[in-house]
């Protein structure tokens, strides 16, 4: 390990150049990345379905593929995790990252082949580590472990050969063998799915180790910080590992948790935000403490954006990244080495900086909470409030819901505020109800809401009549197409009624 680790970083540290040659063309990049897909898909059933070996132009490309979302894609997904090969990607395909945020799915399978994993995953990962070494040229990163806290692995019962898991899992499964010699815990314990076991395991193995990253969600990560300076004895997480310099994080915003990782830290660390999803690892900061993310434009992903008012139209109209501008609300469409194509990942972004492409997540085409990595969506909690009010009788007028953030005392949650035009008798059995309804329809939401762990049960307020009305009156939004937004992912709204209410 001690002398693995220098070559290793040595090694990191060369790439640079490659970055700095794609930053420089990053048109060039993106339009190789392009010609490389669709050559190499063109015999797949989907390449044949819309003349792949016709499509000489991006134009030519854009007319004849239509966007998709997951379930526009989702019958050629089903019949590859069945065990059918050359439908959306020429080599075999028989890993699958698991994750959530359909309309009409607790699940989705996002296919993962292996040139996404070796020309996206894995080539991201590794200039992650190179553009951290070109900004801290002295660090000592490499000298110990990096903490991965992953998630779980399952066999899809369908096939032997097809696989899939979280994507951290998939990720650690298919990893070079040396990466064993430089990340904690050991795969057993990185791909435990029981959530109370592996957080009791992960603390046990990893506090003699010289951590110097840790890479994971947010709110498990603090819930593992609180059980290490339980099981320590210690005042903070740099008493435990004095060598930590960086933690990278990714997937929901983490301004609501630097202040207290800064108080379980003990001590001022590196964070570094990256935007790794299972449909690929698409930017990182390359200037950490600045906003913006670098976009990687030579890792099998060809990008175009959709201004976010183009969504719903029955032709909706992209643009290429030198069209883009500044501060503009898009949504990502992107065609891949795993067999997406022309896909809506959505999410919505802002461009921070032209030339290089820097990018920063803005949040979601639909209304969402994301503040916990459980990726609720409007339809889902549209789905919960009805099965709740079949249940206990209940008749829902309006509503609205928000993020409970973890503090010192408290795990987190989501805050519903709930105008009735029929109380329930019983609200707890609707509170009850509405969580099971919850954890039925969204796998991560399900996950965080285990044992209590990430999330505790939802607190609901029913609300006084006229509450909402009152609140869109004040905002000059009564009336017309104004609505009340069923999520919101930080607490403006939440706190904006509330303070009505105790005005």
């Amino acid at each position: 390990m001690k002398l693995l680790s220098p070559a290793i970083s040595r090694l990191a540290r060369l790439r640079m150049w490659r970055i700095d040659a794609t930053t420089a063309h990053p048109l060039e990049a993106q339009r190789e990345v392009l010609q490389d897909l669709v050559t190499s898909a063109q015999y797949t059933e989907f390449g044949r379905k819309y003349n792949f070996n016709k499509l000489f132009s991006l134009k030519a490309f854009k007319e004849a593929v239509p966007i998709h979302e997951y379930e526009d894609l989702k019958p050629y997904v089903e019949r590859i995790m069945n065990g059918e090969q050359q439908i959306l990607w020429n080599t075999p395909v028989n890993w699958f990252a698991k994750s959530s945020g359909t309309t009409s799915d607790k699940s989705k399978f996002i296919p993962v082949s292996q040139e996404s994993l070796e020309d996206n995953h894995f080539k991201a990962a590794k200039d992650v580590l190179t553009l951290y070494y070109n900004f801290y040229p002295e660090s000592d990163l490499l000298t110990g472990k990096g903490l991965v806290i992953g998630g779980s692995h399952t066999i899809h019962r369908f096939n032997d050969e097809t696989h899939y898991g979280d994507l951290s899992a998939v990720l650690l499964q298919n990893s070079p063998f040396w990466g064993s010699w430089i990340r904690t815990p050991e795969l057993s314990i990185a791909l435990m799915d029981e959530w109370e076991s592996k957080i009791e395991k992960l603390a046990q193995n990893t506090i003699l180790e010289n951590v110097t990253s840790i890479s994971g969600v947010p709110t498990w990560t603090l819930v593992l910080f609180q059980r290490i300076l339980e099981i320590t004895g210690k005042k903070n997480i740099r008493e435990v590992w004095p060598q930590l310099e960086v933690y990278m994080h990714g997937g929901v915003s983490f301004v609501p948790y630097k202040e207290q990782f800064r108080k379980l830290i003990g001590a001022d660390i590196h964070y570094l935000e990256m935007y790794n999803a299972s449909e690929g690892f698409f930017a990182a900061q390359d200037q950490p403490g600045e906003e913006g993310m670098l976009l990687f434009l030579d890792h099998g992903i060809f990008y175009e954006f959709m201004p976010v008012e183009e969504y719903g139209k029955s032709h909706p109209q992209t643009i290429g990244l030198d069209d883009v501008e500044i501060g503009r609300q898009y949504a990502p469409v992107i065609s891949t080495n795993g067999g997406l194509w022309r896909y809506l990942i959505g999410d919505t972004i802002q461009f921070t900086t032209r030339y290089p492409f820097r990018i920063k997540v803005s949040g979601r085409l639909k209304h969402y909470i994301n503040a916990f990595g459980e990726e609720l969506i409007a339809d889902n909690a549209d789905k919960a409030i009805a099965h709740a009010c079949m249940q206990t009788g209940a008749i829902v007028k309006d509503y609205t819901a928000g993020p409970v953030y973890f503090s010192e005392g408290n795990n987190g949650a989501h805050e519903w505020l709930i105008e009735f035009e029929k109380e329930p008798v019983n609200l707890p059995f609707f509170i009850y109800e509405l969580d099971t309804a919850l954890k039925s329809l969204n796998s991560d939401y399900e996950a965080k809401r285990y044992k209590d762990i990430a999330l505790r049960l939802p607190i609901v307020h029913a609300m006084r009549p006229g509450i909402f009305t009152e609140w869109l009156k004040q905002k000059n939004k009564l009336g017309g197409q104004h609505k009340v937004p069923r999520l919101s992912n930080d607490r403006k709204y939440i706190d904006e009624i509330l303070s009505i209410i105790k005005a």
